[in-house]
């Protein structure tokens, strides 16, 4: 699949990343390793996808954060057991 970088339009390429995220309670920020990143071609920019982004920002929100460290990989925090099954305050959908 042909990705066109969204901060120059240039080619781009799905790759993985490290990237740094505060908590959802801002008690914190984690390391997230091998995460999912878009990575262009042209003008060297590397960024997460919106649904990327979102998968993190919902599985921070609905998961125990004592049982994530000061690092964790994207599949493993993606792995963690949740406590409600979707994000009740998200009215985006």
């Amino acid at each position: 699949m042909d990705l066109n970088c969204e901060w120059c339009g240039g080619k781009a390429f799905e790759g993985e990343g490290t990237v740094y995220w505060e908590l959802p309670d801002g008690s914190r920020a984690i390391e997230i390793t091998a995460t999912p990143t878009v990575i262009c071609k042209e003008c060297e920019m590397a960024y997460q996808s919106d649904n990327v982004t979102k998968e993190i920002e919902d599985q921070l929100f609905l998961v125990d954060k004592k049982k994530i460290g000061s690092s964790i990989s994207f599949k493993e925090l993606m792995e963690l057991p949740r406590l409600l099954k979707r994000n009740y305050f998200d009215f985006s959908s």
